[in-house]
């Protein structure tokens, strides 16, 4: 046998804490090849993205009733505490540490938590670590003042990197960052950091297939999003939609037709696994799994109380118009946080229907505000690009290649 053919396949271990940064780690994952031996270690949830692309999980499962956000309220953090929050992170902790003495780096996707627990990692296993921090931005930052830094005080390190944070990616080998103002703001405190892309562009899927029955109205896509969120604000958007007959919504639904939570007197009807509709007397709103980027690319208007999904219609251009729900992830600090970020881009209304639909047919019957909106999503998002720039940068680390 050749020297070549018995040499061990690279390896690298990814540590990521939450749904989207999942995804965007077992992008990044692909991006490095198959010859590559890759391991997670998801701190929230079970990292299904990672298995969907080979790689193997290392160390326990941990599932929080908060979804990842147990300081988005009191009820969020005493729930995860309830289900062993702290027992099994610390479990969590030495798991990592012995998933990083097999892998030449470590690979954080995630927040200072994260970044924490991967460099405890790489620095027990004496590899390189790079940090891909996707949650932070400068712009959360934006007319915040000390009121606004006191009233979402529990979100102190959601708004700003803390100064361990900080601390830590300094020791970090490379770390990358979600927009240009950002990289500016960690490079002026010492941090290594760069901005290559738009993580959220970059984990946007192609049109999966077409869309039912397009009729020639403006669409307007539902994002309900990936967390519980979904149980209040769904009835909602069904609600608003209701108020707009000139306009053809779809849903983008991420969970079972099981969870589709509806209004009164609404019904579902299941036409088949990826469709369904919600009707009511006079009234249907189409509800598409498994079509995200198809709905998304369709658009002409969004409603949105997610993440990710949010910031990649902005992404695209799209006008997003939010409302806050009772969470666990969009909560009203998190929808003028988001509001920061994409400044006009997005809308935030109350929750009610009404207020949704005037707030749609404003941004449908006012070009004006609409090129606004969209301008401000193209701006602060950014194009994609980011991945392969660094599945480059951890390769030549992993191997121990000198920078050129």
């Amino acid at each position: 046998m050749s020297a070549a053919a018995s040499a061990p396949r690279p390896a690298a271990l990814f540590v990521s804490n939450g749904t989207a940064e999942d995804l965007i780690g077992a992008r990044l994952a692909q991006q490095l090849g198959s010859g590559w031996d890759v391991r997670y270690s998801p701190l929230v949830g079970a990292g299904e993205a990672y298995a969907r692309v080979g790689a193997r999980r290392v160390g326990r499962v941990l599932t929080l009733p908060s979804g990842g956000f147990p300081f988005g309220s009191v009820e969020n953090l005493r729930a995860d505490l309830r289900a062993g929050l702290i027992r099994d992170s610390l479990g969590q902790w030495t798991d990592a540490v012995r998933g990083a003495r097999q892998a030449g780096a470590v690979v954080v996707v995630g927040d200072a938590y994260a970044l924490m627990v991967g460099s405890l990692a790489a620095r027990w296993a004496g590899v390189p670590l790079v940090h891909v921090q996707p949650l932070l931005s400068a712009h959360y930052l934006e007319g915040l003042g000390l009121r606004g830094a006191l009233r979402e005080l529990n979100a102190l390190g959601a708004n700003r990197p803390m100064e361990y944070e900080l601390a830590l990616a300094r020791r970090a080998d490379a770390v990358f960052v979600r927009d240009a103002v950002t990289a500016r703001y960690f490079t002026e405190r010492g941090a290594p950091a760069r901005f290559a892309g738009s993580f959220a562009m970059d984990v946007l899927p192609a049109p999966e297939r077409a869309l039912p029955d397009l009729d020639g109205r403006p669409v307007l896509a539902l994002l309900p999003g990936s967390r519980g969120d979904h149980r209040e604000s769904l009835p909602l958007m069904l609600r608003a939609a209701a108020h707009l007959p000139d306009v053809q919504a779809l849903a983008a639904w991420p969970h079972s037709w099981e969870d589709v939570t509806l209004p009164d007197a609404w019904r579902l009807h299941v036409e088949d696994d990826g469709t369904a509709h919600a009707e009511e007397e006079g009234q249907s709103v189409t509800l598409l799994r498994g079509a995200f980027g198809a709905v998304a690319r369709a658009a002409d208007v969004a409603v949105g109380t997610a993440g990710t999904a949010n910031e990649q219609l902005a992404g695209l251009g799209v006008p997003v118009v939010a409302f806050a729900t009772g969470g666990p992830q969009f909560t009203p600090g998190f929808a003028r946080r988001q509001g920061r970020l994409l400044g006009a881009a997005l809308t935030v209304v109350p929750a009610d229907p009404n207020a949704v639909a005037s707030e749609v047919r404003a941004l449908l019957t006012d070009g004006r505000r609409r090129a606004r909106a969209a301008r401000a999503g193209l701006e602060r998002i950014g194009p994609g690009g980011a991945l392969p720039v660094i599945a480059a940068e951890v390769s030549r680390l992993a191997l121990g290649e000198r920078a050129g």
